[in-house]
């Protein structure tokens, strides 16, 4: 089989699959992404770059546009490449986040397309607005739904798409839903795994253990999105009331979503300078390997995940498989993968009282954390782990795709079983 992936950050979501595919005798598999020093065994990796820098000077509700359109433009000539070289792919699959999916049926028109549909905008129900708690101005709307242009592009081209929740899958247009499976990535549970032993070193020199008294929170920045503001404003409640506990901190000083604070170099900084903390109990890690991650995982007596209603975290659905007692917001799509009292607890987003009593209730109650994680790990083995669950139902969409079997409506699909049908509309 001949495969074209297409990511600006390879390998991302197809890691697992790339390598898949790249394993396989007779198999060509090309990579075209914008990451230098990142190559998979048996993978040819093509590297593109946009033709210029984007312009910023248009109207506000497009200022991302010309980025995106760049995007495709550079994948695109690199796919005329390809195929002037005589590479002609059996099926392509492509992010549609940075517009690399918006002209590759243009190169390859008869080639079935695989998007990943990872995220729709919505001016209401999701993320734009719910940090304030109030309906974003129509401004706001305007400009979320002028952000889809290249996302509806790249799904009216596509023949298939596929997402990882179905919240994320109810974000999609409706007119698409019924030819986007929903499939998640996967989580490696036999790596993801509780440790009674770990020991976690933190830079000032202590050492943590499972017999310590420890709160983790992680995100890939620390940032409102992912909740870090409330959880600081949070913190002195909690110390208080648990003067043995430690809180660790895994994160960066960047942004993912959103944007930087106007008065603060970093949301870090920000928070810091409004609620100070004893840096003696209070750890701030950074970025790190993801051998230690695990281990902040693995030491971790009670672990928070907060959230916008947005793109799921890997890390909330690692903690489960690493055997962490989680209390988390009741966002979507959180509401999706934990049930509250069964394998975690939710709380009210914008609750702090709450989040800290419930952190606590759960530090001083052996017995129910022991059945939460226990819980949260089956929950994770069952539903989410990669090479029993996800990978699979992932190779068989990818090949019915290339095959050119792709039902128009859900109920076909539930019926054909085919893989990651989404739920008949109610």
């Amino acid at each position: 089989m001949r495969i074209l992936f297409v990511h600006q950050n390879m390998p991302a979501q197809y890691a697992h699959l790339a390598s898949h595919y790249g394993r396989i005798p007779g198999n060509e598999v090309v990579f075209l992404t914008r990451r230098q020093g990142v190559d998979i065994p048996g993978v040819r990796k093509i590297r593109y770059d946009l033709s210029r820098e984007p312009k910023t000077d248009g109207h506000q509700y497009v200022r991302f546009l010309d980025e995106q359109l760049l995007y495709g433009q550079a994948v695109a000539r690199e796919a005329l490449t390809l195929r002037n070289g005589g590479f002609r792919p059996d099926i392509i699959c492509a992010h549609s986040g940075w517009g690399e999916a918006l002209f590759l049926k243009d190169v390859f028109p008869d080639v079935p397309m695989l998007i990943y549909a990872e995220y729709y905008y919505r001016g209401r129900g999701s993320d734009v607005g719910f940090g304030s708690g109030k309906e974003p101005e129509l401004d706001v709307i305007c400009r979320s739904r002028t952000r889809n242009a290249h996302l509806l592009l790249s799904l009216e081209a596509a023949d298939w798409a596929v997402t990882p929740t179905r919240w994320q899958w109810q974000q999609q247009p409706e007119a698409y839903r019924p030819r986007t499976s929903v499939i998640h990535d996967g989580v490696r549970t036999g790596i993801c795994t509780p440790d009674p032993a770990a020991l976690l070193p933190l830079p000032n020199g202590t050492v943590l253990s499972r017999s310590d008294e420890v709160v983790t929170y992680i995100s890939r920045n620390l940032e409102p999105y992912r909740g870090f503001d409330h959880f600081m404003r949070a913190l002195p409640a909690l110390l208080k009331r648990r003067p043995e506990a430690h809180v660790v901190l895994v994160g960066g000083d960047e942004v993912s979503y959103g944007g930087y604070p106007a008065d603060a170099r970093n949301w870090r900084e920000k928070m810091l300078a409004e609620v100070p903390v004893d840096p003696r109990r209070v750890h701030f890690v950074g970025r790190v390997p993801y051998d230690y991650y695990l281990r902040v995982l693995r030491v971790s007596r009670v672990h928070t995940y907060l959230t916008y209603p947005f793109v799921l975290s890997w890390s909330m659905l690692e903690s489960m498989s690493a055997g962490c007692c989680l209390v988390a917001s009741a966002t979507p799509p959180v509401q999706e993968a934990l049930t509250d009292g069964e394998t975690g607890a939710l709380v009210d987003y914008f609750d702090g009282g709450a989040l800290v009593e419930r952190i606590c209730e759960l530090l001083q109650d052996p017995e129910r954390r022991a059945r939460y994680s226990a819980a949260a790990r089956d929950h994770a083995i069952r539903n989410y782990d990669l090479d029993t669950v996800c990978l699979p139902a992932q190779i068989a969409l990818i090949e019915r795709v290339a095959a050119g079997d792709r039902p128009r409506f859900a109920s076909t699909a539930i019926a054909e079983g085919f893989p990651g049908a989404p739920p008949e509309p109610a």
